[in-house]
């Protein structure tokens, strides 16, 4: 089975070799460099990456959309997607690989297990705020639906290849189009390490993600409405 780790980065030259390097030991690694300012590009082929390279920020949605079709086009069976701050340790890569036997779009959750003791109260607060709305969005039992650490079959990419969105929300809707093409989505327990990075998430990202939900309720509330 070929599998591939895509892994979205944008300015993360302090831990995208650590990333790269961990988890070529499982598969064969794609890095998408949106825009970086910093030597993220150089770091990660010297590390031993595949590239590819956005001219300009587009963001993480926009860098997963280019991963995903990269291992459409090659098909690769298994894909992975990794965070590239070092939050996700890919020594969990065969764990999430192994349960995509009998599900379609694995979640690598921190919360699965309890609320991890390390994030940051903001991180904490927004996480379950999303994982309860896409709970009632999509029926599926989510207790970390923002993680970026994921694994999904060739079979499904395509599905997920014509998303809108091309920030943070891309994560949110891949599991609401999961959702609505009858995927089987199963949660497994990760681990997870923070630093002192600060919070990606912004107000202009709090009140896109608003609009997402509102579109999303109205649509599904007008759906029951009809039948």
């Amino acid at each position: 089975m070929a599998v591939i780790t895509i892994i979205p980065a944008y300015n993360e030259e302090k831990s995208i070799a650590k990333v790269v390097k961990s988890s070529l030991k499982y598969s064969e690694v794609m890095v998408i460099d949106d825009g970086s300012e910093d030597k993220t590009f150089e770091i990660a082929k010297n590390a031993g990456a595949m590239i590819i390279q956005h001219s300009k920020n587009l963001g993480k949605g926009a860098a997963l959309k280019a991963g995903l079709h990269f291992a459409l086009d090659k098909k690769y069976d298994e894909i992975i997607l990794i965070d590239g701050d070092c939050q996700h340790d890919p020594s969990y890569i065969p764990i999430l690989i192994s349960h995509l036997g009998k599900s379609d779009l694995i979640i690598g959750s921190r919360f699965k297990d309890g609320s991890p003791e390390n994030m940051p109260f903001q991180r904490k607060l927004s996480n379950r705020l999303t994982s309860f709305i896409m709970r009632h969005l999509t029926g599926y039992h989510l207790t970390d639906s923002q993680s970026g650490f994921r694994a999904l079959k060739y079979q499904t990419v395509a599905l997920f290849l014509d998303i809108e969105y091309n920030d943070y929300i891309y994560e949110s809707e891949m599991l609401y189009k999961a959702y609505k093409n009858d995927l089987n989505v199963e949660e497994v327990s990760i681990s997870c390490i923070y630093g002192d990075e600060k919070s990606s998430i912004t107000s202009k990202t709090a009140m896109n993600y608003l609009r997402f939900v509102i579109k999303r309720i109205f649509k599904k509330t007008k759906r029951m409405l009809v039948r």
